[in-house]
């Protein structure tokens, strides 16, 4: 197999509980998939990016890794420190490579609200109140957080994904991109 030139880190779980009733081994897994397996996956292959002078790291983050929620600590916290960890990377690896090889680039991107099967149980009950109009029950679930009350959705994150790849993002590096419809402006 040839060399890793691209790494997004997309793993992600959820569990909601407060603080106090947040079972520890719920704590555990959330950040070990959330987090330090963006960490594993950065300390394996960035030195051989450098080597190259090209690479790209694409770490999906969250909204909730610029701001919080209630019942969600772990998850708040891993996607933070995600945001955190990008920085780091991409201050130890800004002057690898050059403009013309494409350097090495570590970028996390936000989202808010993405449009998945995962909430498609939320979406749906909040279209049944709205005697199934879908755009009526999207803004309706979306109206506390997210100003816009529209939904991305993975093919609209995976294009800043793309651009982030490409040569012209040479000297986009620590960023972390909200994708949120205005909820982190507010």
């Amino acid at each position: 197999n040839g060399p890793v030139d691209i790494l997004c880190n997309n793993a992600g779980i959820q569990f909601t509980a407060t603080i106090e009733e947040m079972p520890r081994d719920k704590w555990n897994d959330i950040i070990a998939i959330n987090l330090s397996s963006y960490f594993d996956t950065m300390r394996l292959l960035l030195p051989q990016m450098q080597e190259r002078g090209f690479g790209r790291v694409i770490n999906t983050s969250s909204v909730h890794g610029l701001i919080a929620s209630v019942a969600k600590a772990p998850y708040v916290a891993a996607k933070h420190g995600v945001v955190g960890l990008t920085k780091v990377a991409a201050l130890e690896y800004a002057a690898s490579g050059s403009r013309e090889s494409g350097g090495v680039t570590v970028n996390a991107i936000c989202p808010g609200w993405v449009e998945t099967a995962l909430i498609e149980p939320q979406i749906q009950a909040k279209v049944a109140l709205h005697n199934g109009d879908r755009a009526a029950g999207i803004a309706d679930l979306l109206s506390e957080k997210q100003p816009s009350r529209r939904m991305s959705t993975p093919e609209e994150i995976g294009a800043i994904a793309v651009f982030l790849c490409s040569n012209a993002a040479h000297n986009i590096t620590g960023a972390s991109i909200p994708v949120d419809g205005g909820w982190t402006a507010q």
